[in-house]
């Protein structure tokens, strides 16, 4: 009995791969499924990425995967002060977005709204431990 309850999960497992990638049609480009649901793009006809600075011509095909999914290359990334659409920005590297330069303090990274919620969690978890973490 248990030899059958071991041939039918191994069964199922090797169902369970068979399912895991299903390529799907969509508009332009194929997405493949995962098991999870996901769509993820293929290489296959897909468009060589870039910066989305104004003039940038950096090669991206070799860059980090966060610069790829987020289209701003290393440098922009890092940059005090860009121009996209005509509007001076920064990178925030919390929100992975570009911002107008009047939602950051000085020359940090991350916007105002972004900075709040996070001292705001570093308050509450200093009061869940008093004397902890203060020099």
């Amino acid at each position: 009995m248990e030899n059958n309850k071991w041939e039918g999960k191994r069964s199922m497992e090797e169902d369970d791969d068979e399912e895991d990638e299903d390529v799907v049609e969509d508009t332009k480009r194929k997405r493949v499924l995962t098991r999870s649901g996901r769509k993820v793009s293929t290489a296959e006809g897909s468009r060589q990425p870039s910066c989305q600075v104004e003039e940038c011509t950096a090669d991206m095909v070799n860059a980090k995967t966060y610069h790829r999914r987020h289209k701003v290359c290393e440098f922009h990334a890092k940059a005090p002060e860009v121009l996209i659409d005509g509007l001076r920005q920064r990178f925030c590297q919390q929100c992975s977005r570009f911002h107008q330069l009047a939602e950051f303090d000085d020359a940090k990274k991350s916007c105002r709204r972004r900075l709040a919620g996070h001292n705001e969690r570093r308050r509450k978890s200093a009061q869940d431990y008093p004397g902890e973490g203060s020099s």
